[in-house]
């Protein structure tokens, strides 16, 4: 199972879980809490008619009942009136209260009518919680079922003692109201509860999908970033945020101190063996020059001592710019350019060089509008190892022709030697540090190889402007051309 699908089940389960034992404890609460309040608008409501009922009670006969009493006609005329209330959506339609009065021996004086027949009036109802309790002058009430296998059918009875003007308990009253009078209200709070927990569930999914997904996004950014620093490309690190951006600094910073390493102990490798066959060459000059020589070999050794140390000097150079590339990461000022004319400056110093090895420079197309944006420097010495590179590979009699254009691509710049060409298999490897092939020679001369990093410094030049340079065997020679983003 992938990482995203992992993250996303696990916010989802624990989110879910969550949710549902809030749910659970609000639908739960709701019909204790409706009770609760129903009870204590109950409380009020029998104490109110208690003190309403405390005279007729008072001046009822022994053995009598208050159904003819004032009280009594006012109950009958509550429990007549017309009722159409509209209460918060739900309509209300009847009045629900049942009244019933005791004497202070428990029988039932007066009953406003019950709800499944008849009248209670006559009956002892001293064993009732509500009337005992009351009687004994504590707080009276309980609830009834109706049928007893359903909890929505109860009905609940809160008593207040009627007292005579003495303060003696003389009766209790009676109010009772049916639970599912209010059933409505408590099915809506029910339903209202739910919904809002499916959104709570739904926008949690959202949540989960945008938070996951980001996750997932910044982790693949780093999986990818490592996986390009697996293979030696060089990408600067992800811009994240939080502990993933550290991470992602942290891998940045271990990258370039392993490439550091790496590139150190490479370097010092194959500098050792570059190194080692000009020196090898000035050790037996050297030697030989010690001996008595004919003048004529005498300076042949003293100029190939001389070609030794320059070719020492110009590896040591390049080796030294293309390090300092190496350690760049970005173009400090970049400057919107011509690419004509950086190109124009770099021939106008290679003719001289050209002239002395017999070859030609020449343009083939030129076109003003090729601009670019990058550092004039660093360009011109790419196309000057471009064109020293071409210079070397052209015969005596050659022609190095150059071209610049501009195109939904980018802006191009093609340098085409008259030379032999490389193998196939060499094409992909050129612009790798120490990597050559044999240059042309007289065929008294013995074969000459370059370092290679010519066109290494040209790929570092051409990383740093975000371009790239591709080679390709033409006829004759070959073509090695540069692409640059249009400014």
């Amino acid at each position: 199972m992938k990482l995203g699908l992992r993250l996303l089940l696990a916010f989802f389960l624990i989110t879910g879980i969550a949710a549902f034992f809030v749910l659970r404890v609000f639908v739960q609460e709701v019909r204790p809490s409706v009770r609760e309040v129903m009870e204590d608008l109950l409380v009020d409501t029998a104490n109110i008619l208690a003190e309403m009922a405390a005279d007729d009670l008072a001046r009822m006969p022994p053995g009598g009942t208050l159904q003819q009493s004032a009280f009594a006609q006012n109950l009958r005329q509550y429990a007549a009136r017309p009722v159409d209330a509209k209460i918060w959506g739900l309509a209300k339609q009847t009045l629900d209260y049942r009244v019933y009065v005791t004497d202070d021996t428990g029988r039932v004086v007066f009953d406003s009518g019950d709800p499944q027949g008849g009248s209670a009036v006559g009956q002892d109802y001293s064993r009732w919680r509500d009337v005992r309790l009351t009687l004994r002058g504590e707080y009276g009430a309980r609830a009834t079922r109706e049928q007893p296998a359903d909890d929505s059918s109860s009905v609940m009875h809160v008593a207040a003692p009627i007292k005579s003007p003495h303060g003696r308990i003389i009766g209790v009253l009676t109010v009772a109201k049916p639970l599912r009078t209010v059933q409505p209200f408590v099915e809506r709070a029910e339903r209202k509860i739910l919904l809002s927990g499916v959104w709570l569930l739904g926008l949690s999914l959202v949540v989960g999908v945008a938070v996951t997904g980001w996750l997932v996004w910044s982790v693949r950014r780093l999986r990818h970033f490592a996986l390009e620093v697996q293979v030696g490309e060089r990408r600067t690190p992800p811009h994240l945020s939080g502990e993933l951006g550290e991470l992602a600094s942290a891998m940045g910073a271990m990258r370039d101190r392993l490439e550091d390493r790496q590139h150190l102990e490479q370097t010092v490798r194959a500098l050792t063996h570059e190194l080692k066959s000009p020196m090898t060459a000035i050790a037996a000059a050297a030697e030989l020059l010690q001996d008595e020589l004919p003048e004529a070999d005498r300076q042949a050794f003293a100029r190939d001592i001389q070609e030794q140390v320059r070719r020492q000097r110009v590896l040591v150079e390049r080796m030294l710019e293309l390090s300092k590339l190496e350690q760049r990461r970005a173009l400090a000022h970049p400057q919107r350019l011509a690419l004509v004319a950086v190109a124009d400056a770099v021939v106008t110093r290679a003719e001289t060089r050209a002239r002395q090895r017999g070859v030609l420079l020449q343009w083939l197309r030129r076109e003003a509008d090729a601009h670019v944006q990058g550092d004039a420097e660093l360009l011109e010495l790419a196309i000057a190892n471009l064109l020293d590179n071409a210079i070397d590979f052209s015969p005596a009699g050659g022609a190095v022709v150059l071209s610049v254009w501009a195109d939904a691509e980018g802006a191009h710049l093609r340098v085409q030697d008259n030379g032999p060409g490389v193998e196939d298999y060499a094409l992909r490897r050129l612009g790798e540090r120490f990597f050559s092939t044999p240059r042309p020679s007289a065929p008294s001369e013995p074969p000459r190889k370059g370092s290679g990093l010519g066109l290494a410094i040209v790929r570092e030049v051409m990383a740093l402007h975000g371009g790239r340079i591709r080679f390709a065997n033409v006829q004759p020679g070959l073509a090695a051309q540069i692409v640059l983003r249009v400014a």
